[in-house]
């Protein structure tokens, strides 16, 4: 069954002024329901939500029994706690004093919609930042600037008929199957979000293989759609979140992650992972402390009085520079002697105030091991571009900018590469991890590892086809199950 949205309310006469629908429940019925198994969103339109209140317990049961709760019992803390702390939201008073020139404003949000122009796209934060069904917000000013002063659940059983005509569209919006009837479709157990970028340069995954993720979430009993970051205060809609763009922290991939994770989604990857891997510094003391082999590297800090000299004597000619937040070969770069290091160094400084200095190991090709859930899924020999030594060549006159490649069977792999990208993989997580290493003469070491790695149709699904993308949806679907 797809998921639909589960209206708990606190008595049915509640739902009268609405579209009838076998989707709504009393309170005390979904409470007597020991280990309810409704797969969608619970939407709790309860009037009071206060601790240990009948509103407060639906919620708290809902996420016992492994469903998503709208609100959640820790956004109903959080409302009640408004007045510890003071939620910054971009340009609000810009826009408040758009609206009003009173000295105090109140508007009504529901899912995220309110019905003042000027105020949609504070209202659309709002409802990111406290994912309730009506949200009363009330603000007051202070000169030019303004507070807001109360946030609070809208009881249903207060809405006047140009607010009811607000929340019914709104939740319409949100959920149309609560309204609609079916369509003549394929009905799936879930709702996957595929979060990518159309304008990507260096996109994580093409075009057919996005379709290929499509096609293997429906063979695995998941609907699945393409989403963008203007898709943010869709997130609820779904029950899991693929990130097919490239991570960075100060991001709206990461953001995304994040929200996903809070409410409940199964999200790959998670907001830790991105963390861990994003940032090459981080990475790197992650691997040193847990003695996973890596090239010999030596951070570099700016305003520190650095000894140039000793740092290439130490790691030796050439030396490799890296940004801690570079993809892609972006932000990698290859000093040849102390000059070349002190210059290069100085000009990536002025991105980062911490660099990553490593050892050049010099080698025909890179071993990509793709990892899920702690297993080797996939492997691929990634060679440098021509003329090049890294693997993508980013020079606006290079014809080359990528190498060959040769994708391959797990079983096919060296038995100590997989044992040492399995090693790194553990430090994060148990996501979808691409690990990029090379073979040196002491064994296989670390480059960096990926929690976003590319998954391009007709290179790393050469050699599995389309049973890779159905091992990966595969997964989603134990997760969302467990």
């Amino acid at each position: 069954m797809r998921n639909t949205a589960l209206i708990i309310v606190d008595d049915l006469a509640d739902w009268q002024p609405y579209h009838p629908s076998q989707s709504v429940m009393s309170a005390r019925e979904y409470m007597q329901q020991a280990g309810a198994r409704h797969r969608g969103t619970i939407i709790n339109l309860c009037a009071d939500l206060s601790y240990l209140s009948t509103g407060y317990y639906v919620s708290l049961l809902a996420e016992a029994r492994g469903q998503r709760a709208l609100p959640s019992a820790g956004v109903m803390n959080d409302l009640a706690n408004l007045d510890h702390y003071q939620l910054f939201l971009r340009d609000m008073s810009r826009q408040l004093n758009r609206y009003s020139n009173s000295e105090r404003a109140s508007i009504l949000i529901c899912f995220g919609q309110t019905e003042s122009s000027e105020l949609t796209e504070l209202a659309r934060h709002l409802f990111e930042a406290y994912p309730c069904p009506t949200l009363q917000a009330t603000f007051i000013r202070n000169g030019q600037n303004w507070t807001i002063e109360k946030l609070s659940n809208r009881p249903l059983n207060e809405l006047n008929d140009e607010q009811q005509t607000l929340f019914a569209n709104a939740l319409d919006a949100f959920n149309k199957r609560v309204w609609r009837k079916a369509r003549a479709r394929k009905e799936y157990r879930y709702d996957l979000a595929i979060l990518h970028d159309p304008d990507e340069k260096i996109p994580t995954s093409d075009k057919k293989a996005l379709q290929k993720f499509i096609q293997a979430a429906r063979y695995n009993d998941m609907d699945s759609e393409l989403i963008t970051a203007d898709d943010y205060s869709r997130l609820l809609e779904f029950d899991a979140l693929f990130i097919r763009e490239t991570t960075r922290i100060n991001h709206h991939t990461y953001r995304f992650a994040k929200k996903a994770q809070a409410n409940g989604l199964v999200v790959i990857d998670s907001p830790e992972a991105i963390l861990k891997c994003a940032n090459k510094v981080f990475l790197h003391e992650l691997l040193e402390k847990n003695k996973v082999p890596m090239p010999r590297s030596e951070l570099l800090i700016d305003g520190d009085n650095l000894d140039y000299a000793a740092i290439g004597d130490k790691l030796g000619y050439p030396v490799v520079l890296k940004i801690p937040d570079g993809a892609f070969s972006i932000g990698v770069e290859k000093a040849s002697n102390e000059d070349e290091l002190r210059a290069t160094a100085n000009r990536l400084f002025e991105k980062s105030t911490i660099l990553l200095a490593q050892e050049f190991m010099r080698t025909d090709f890179d071993w990509r091991i793709g990892v899920l859930n702690n297993r080797a899924v996939y492997a691929c020999k990634y060679y440098m571009a021509r003329n090049h030594w890294q693997i993508y060549n980013h020079a606006e006159s290079s014809r080359h900018r990528s190498g060959d490649f040769e994708c391959m069977g797990v079983h096919q792999v060296p038995k100590e590469v997989i044992k040492v990208a399995l090693q790194a993989t553990r430090l994060i997580g148990d996501g979808l991890y691409g690990v990029d290493m090379k073979e040196a003469p002491g064994g296989p070491v670390i480059i960096e590892v990926n929690d976003n790695p590319s998954i391009d149709h007709g290179v790393e699904d050469l050699h599995l086809s389309d049973e890779l993308y159905r091992i990966i949806m595969a997964d989603f679907v134990r997760r969302l199950e467990h």
